[in-house]
């Protein structure tokens, strides 16, 4: 087995480099047909999700197969192999087997144990099949992969671990209540009608929505899932398709909203949102905007033009001050701005700078008005003790590149952001929805990046230690099937060697008794093939047993070599071997 898998995930890469390497359908396809092309690859198979891409594929050489399939995820993707390599992952043989069984139970999805990736898997293997890129290995390998998922999930209690991204999201929407109680009665707009889009209808619909609107750029699609969920025996729920062109109003009528397309780019943009809400919810200042109001009517940026010092004194204003403070929080000490003002400073800007915090000081009002600083204030340390720090600043700076500020900066309280009169969770990747959306009053997105975050903290189910026992045990099966396998072509071969003996044996034997009845020729041979068959049965039972144990490989070379086997016998009978298991092999 020479199986190489070559991806990034969320584990793996932030969401901004997901979103930019995702791929279409026709990318993937296209992807699959230039994998196989390549000379290192012989199969090949793509499995991508809204949180994963991974590129599966048999290659005869294990650093020219990463280097090749390295390169054609970065082409496909748009992302530069080099800005994309300290995000990928490589897993070899038994340890990619391993991960695409734990991948299949839901241990590395971003809510662990969640079943929606059996569909994806299956989606993937039918789309190899159908490009005839899965040969024997990935046929094998995915379809195992589905009864290793199968079994976690029907075993163990792996679905209490975790669930659905859908029920998940709109789980984070409601802010870890009640999901049916926060539905109840809402309006719902579903933008898509795929199958991540028809599960967050299917499931807004149990949860209580009182009506549900699908939008699609295929109008059939839409109607057809409206007509699903208006026929559901355990729901009532009012549904209706619209075309995408009806989005826009809709949303001005929606209480909650799920996106999932397949578009390259944004189907909400925040304007459209702002509009969809703007008479549904009461003025508010957004934090980030123009900062918080200060004392007296200043806002946060205007007043931290008069910051204190250690003493509570004033430090004066900013002109003069030899860095660039316009845009950053008051903090008190040798730097306004803490380790990001003084990385990777000179000692001489470092003094200026220090010199210049100095004149807002106590100790600097002071010395200009001729005075003596109180014991146990900041004016305290002399001339000498003020080149000393200095001094020392600089060195560190100098050394490590960076300077602990002197405290902390003061909190800044935040303006209370209005209760959200609409609800947004996106599902897709790249995003459907702008990311500037979070910023707005009145508005809650949930979408892949925030799930993530979500889902860091999430404690694990004891049943996963179960499942992870299952995948272990699955891959040894795996690897030892698949060991085994290798070494029926040459045992076939043998046996086929040994039957053309047999049959030369014999007729030679009619040539020297030509009067020989058929019951003695027929004795005679059938006594001269169980010599044969017995002389094999127990070295082939034992190579085979042996094969499959890991480092067996070199057990099938062994048996080629003592029998003198033709190469390309052995070779044939694999061909032939698996051109009669395409045949009988049914859909995924």
């Amino acid at each position: 087995m020479s199986l190489l898998v070559v991806g990034l995930s969320h584990r793996s890469a932030p969401v901004s480099v997901l979103e930019r390497a995702a791929l279409n359908a026709d990318e993937q396809v296209k992807l699959l047909q230039d994998t196989v092309a390549a000379e290192p690859a012989t199969e090949a198979a793509v499995l991508a999700t809204c949180n994963r891409i991974e590129l599966y594929a048999d290659v005869d050489k294990f650093h020219a197969g990463v280097a090749e399939l390295s390169t054609l995820l970065a082409q496909h993707s748009g992302v530069g192999l080099e800005e994309l390599t300290p995000y990928l992952y490589v897993h070899y043989e038994d340890r990619a087997v391993h991960h695409l069984f734990s991948v299949a139970c839901g241990l590395d999805s971003m809510v662990v144990g969640e079943g929606q990736i059996l569909g994806q898997i299956k989606d993937s293997l039918a789309r190899a099949q159908e490009l005839h890129s899965a040969g024997r290995l990935l046929n094998d390998l995915f379809q195992q992969a589905l009864r290793v998922g199968k079994r976690a999930h029907s075993e163990t209690g792996i679905d209490r671990a975790g669930q659905s991204l859908v029920t998940f999201g709109l789980e984070q929407l409601a802010r870890g209540g009640d999901v049916q109680q926060w539905a109840r009665g809402k309006k719902a707009l579903v933008i898509g009608a795929g199958s991540m889009s028809s599960l967050a209808a299917a499931t807004l619909a149990r949860a209580g929505v009182a009506e549900i609107v699908v939008a699609n750029r295929t109008f059939d699609r839409a109607e057809r899932l409206a007509q699903i969920l208006m026929e559901g025996d355990d729901t009532d729920v009012a549904a209706r398709a619209v075309p995408m062109e009806s989005v826009p109003a809709e949303l001005t009528r929606a209480d909650v909203t799920v996106s999932c397309t397949g578009a390259t780019g944004l189907v909400l943009t925040a304007e459209s949102v702002a509009e969809a809400v703007e008479g549904r919810t009461p003025p508010s200042a957004v934090p980030g905007e123009d900062g918080p109001t200060a004392p007296g009517g200043e806002s946060g940026r205007t007043a931290g033009a008069q910051r204190s010092g250690p003493s509570g004194t004033s430090l004066g204003s900013e002109d003069g001050c030899p860095l660039e403070l316009s845009s950053v929080q008051g903090t008190a000490g040798f730097s306004v701005l803490g380790e990001a003002a003084v990385a990777g400073m000179a000692a001489a800007e470092l003094e200026q700078h220090a010199a210049w915090v100095d004149k807002g000081t106590v100790r600097g009002a002071q010395r200009a008005a001729g005075g003596a600083a109180r014991p146990g204030t900041a004016g305290t340390l002399d001339p000498a003790a003020d080149t000393d720090a200095i001094a020392a600043l600089a060195a560190t700076v100098a050394t490590v590149g960076r300077i602990p500020e002197r405290r902390r900066p003061e909190p800044v309280e935040e303006p209370q952001r209005p209760e959200p009169v609409l609800f947004l969770l996106d599902l897709a990747m790249p995003r459907d929805i702008d990311a500037a959306v979070h910023r707005l009053a009145g508005v809650r997105l949930v979408d892949i990046e925030s799930l993530a975050d979500a889902s860091a903290g999430a404690p694990m189910a004891a049943d996963v230690d179960q499942v992870r026992r299952i995948v272990s045990d699955e891959v040894a099966a795996f690897g030892a099937a698949l060991r085994a396998a290798h070494i029926t072509p040459t045992v076939v071969a043998l046996r086929t060697m040994a039957a053309d003996v047999v049959a030369g044996e014999i007729a030679r034997l009619d040539g020297r008794l030509p009067g020989l009845d058929d019951k003695h020729r027929a004795e005679i041979t059938q006594t001269v093939r169980r010599v044969v068959d017995k002389l094999l049965h127990a070295p082939t039972v034992r190579v085979k047993q042996l094969a499959a144990e890991p480092g067996g490989a070199g057990y099938a070379d062994a048996l080629r070599t003592l029998f003198d086997l033709d190469p390309e016998t052995v070779a044939a009978v694999s061909r032939a071997e698996d051109s009669t298991t395409e045949k009988d092999r049914g859909p995924a």
